[in-house]
């Protein structure tokens, strides 16, 4: 297993860098939501595991490659970090009571941008990456809050997959402007980063369905 680690850490490119942090982010936020359901350690573990790797699995199933997380035991050891973390800063987790917000948005950030160059690199059309990516990005995210028995941020949250597009469109305006791959990949997490605070600060979201009276 330990192997694995290192083996990724010598064979890196840069958006195995973003897929790293990304699923510590989503871990964190999984697992600092684990603690708020005062779940013991391995249940942690686990909630944090399926934020971090179900959208990236359900993505790759549906691609037909096998599951990132199955190739290299990194992203284990991601989450079993993120689990240290959080309990090492467990009291100042609490007290920030953004935390949750920042650690989920970043790792949405990044896992549009992991979903959109795996599937662009796969040759599919551009409403493909799109679904693709949004799945990578929210999936982890519905699982985890179905587990800990909340209703999925996806469909209460403003502009949690309205964001996800945004990233791909803002991925794929500079790709068509021939902009470096790095700072292609950068600037669409940052805007995915972003947009989504901005969209919670400002409640900007879409139209709610109701029922008649």
């Amino acid at each position: 297993m330990l192997d694995k680690f290192f083996e990724f850490w010598t064979t890196i490119h840069f958006v195995d860098i973003i897929e790293f942090f990304g699923t510590c982010a989503f871990a964190i936020s999984g697992i600092r939501m684990a603690s708020a359901k005062s779940l013991d350690w391995f249940g942690a573990l686990v909630v944090g595991f399926v934020t971090a790797t179900g959208g990236g699995t359900l993505r790759d199933l549906l691609l037909g490659v096998t599951p990132f997380w199955m190739l290299n035991s990194v992203y284990v050891w991601c989450t079993i970090i993120a689990l240290f973390f959080v309990v090492v800063f467990r009291k100042q987790l609490v007290h920030l009571n953004s935390t949750f917000l920042w650690f989920d948005s970043i790792g949405l950030g990044l896992f549009v941008v992991v979903g959109t160059e795996k599937t662009m690199s796969l040759g599919y059309p551009f409403w493909v990456v799109v679904i693709m990516a949004t799945i990578t990005g929210v999936v982890g995210g519905i699982v985890r809050d179905i587990m800990i028995n909340e209703i999925p941020a996806i469909f209460k949250q403003e502009w949690y997959a309205l964001t996800c597009i945004f990233g791909v469109m803002i991925y794929y305006a500079l790709d068509f402007f021939n902009v470096g791959t790095v700072f292609t990949q950068l600037f669409c997490a940052t805007s995915v980063f972003v947009i989504r605070l901005i969209a919670t600060r400002y409640k900007l979201g879409l139209p709610t369905l109701k029922s008649e009276d």
